[in-house]
């Protein structure tokens, strides 16, 4: 018994410190699982709130609130995509999120109602009233002012009214090439052609707003030319035996030789060289600035004097197949009025002054004695 005893009181402790051990690995296994859950919920916050934080900033620039005050302007061409409009936005603080403004515009469908202008918008436009305000009926579109040159082609013009977020070049020439325009000086002129219209767009300067139908863009510059080229002029030319369109290319050639105050002695170069097909150039015009209209602007070359266009006056005699620019009024009176000289022959001396001569040697002599010429 007394064995028995002393066997049961020894194995007793250990029992205890069994059960306390099982006890304590139990409440630690507690502790961990409740650290575990504080975890977890402290992630589950985190990540909510930044969620919020997110949507919260997404939503401010989709209904544009908290935004510091802008008003800019935008233009967009025909060549932009949807991307290259969402970039001027950002670029300008108008919006912050390129890719939530076009899933926005893309969920509302509002991509295609974008078009090609100038538009004058602000920050307090949320996203649909930024779509809306690039749309071909908003009170956002913008009055640009366009100055065109005088001796711009129509090229350049249209190129010009591109920039400017007016009209496509591709439409003006479209518009230009096929509309029968209601005004007597262009009535001989064929349709199919946009170039038919050179020597009449007015250079002056316009307003239009953008985007501008290009039919009225075209007739808006017809329209002045038709103003400024009046009912008595109409009649002088009548009576000098000559052509509108004759007076216009004389006059746009004088418009691309100079811009200085001898249109009228250049005039009568042109004149003196055309009507005395036995002297002087032989009935050639040789007007250098017929081979820039044939080589797209360049420089001319000896090369071009070859080239083979009804446009060029070193090939062919006589005027050129039509105006190579659009002239001002000033080059149309002196193509109207030329001086009355014994000239054939110029060149621009050191003095940045046109020099006139009777011979072509005595053009020949002056030239060999300028730096212009000689370097």
């Amino acid at each position: 018994m007394a064995q028995d005893y002393q066997s049961s009181s020894s194995r007793q402790p250990r029992r205890r410190e069994e059960t306390q051990r099982s006890s304590n690995t139990r409440r630690r296994k507690k502790r961990s699982g409740l650290s575990g859950a504080a975890i977890y919920a402290i992630f589950v916050i985190g990540v909510s709130a930044l969620l919020a934080c997110i949507g919260w900033v997404a939503a401010n620039d989709v209904l544009a609130l908290n935004k510091p005050e802008k008003t800019a302007t935008i233009t967009i061409t025909n060549d932009d995509s949807f991307g290259d409009v969402a970039e001027k936005l950002k670029d300008e603080g108008l919006i912050e999120y390129k890719f939530l403004f076009n899933l926005f515009a893309t969920f509302t469908r509002s991509k295609d109602d974008v078009v090609a202008g100038t538009f004058t918008l602000n920050t307090d436009m949320d996203y649909r009233a930024l779509l809306s305000g690039m749309s071909a009926n908003s009170a956002t579109r913008a009055t640009v002012t366009v100055t065109i040159p005088e001796g711009y082609t129509v090229d350049q013009i249209f190129t010009l009214l591109e920039e400017k977020g007016v009209a496509s070049v591709e439409d003006l020439q479209d518009m230009a090439a096929n509309h029968d325009y209601a005004f007597s000086f262009l009535q001989d002129l064929e349709l199919g052609d946009y170039h038919r219209l050179e020597g009449y767009l007015y250079p002056d300067t316009y307003e239009f707003t953008t985007p501008q139908n290009p039919l009225y863009v075209i007739n808006k510059m017809l329209v002045r030319f038709d103003e400024q080229f009046t009912d008595a002029m109409r009649q002088e030319v009548a009576d000098s035996g000559r052509t509108i369109h004759e007076i216009i290319t004389i006059a746009s050639m004088i418009e691309k030789e100079t811009d200085g105050n001898d249109r009228a002695d250049i005039a009568s170069v042109i004149y003196n060289r055309l009507n005395n097909p036995s002297g002087g150039t032989q009935g050639y015009l040789q007007i250098d600035a017929t081979l820039a209209y044939i080589n797209g602007g360049k420089v001319p070359t000896e090369a071009d004097k070859s080239i083979d266009s009804p446009y060029n006056t070193y090939l062919y005699k006589g005027l050129p197949a039509g105006p190579i620019s659009n002239p001002g009024l000033e080059s149309i009176k002196a193509a109207m009025n030329p001086n009355s000289t014994s000239y054939y022959y110029y060149a621009l001396g050191d003095d940045g002054v046109h020099h006139f001569f009777k011979t072509l040697r005595e053009q020949q002599n002056f030239i060999a004695t300028q730096e212009l010429y000689n370097k």
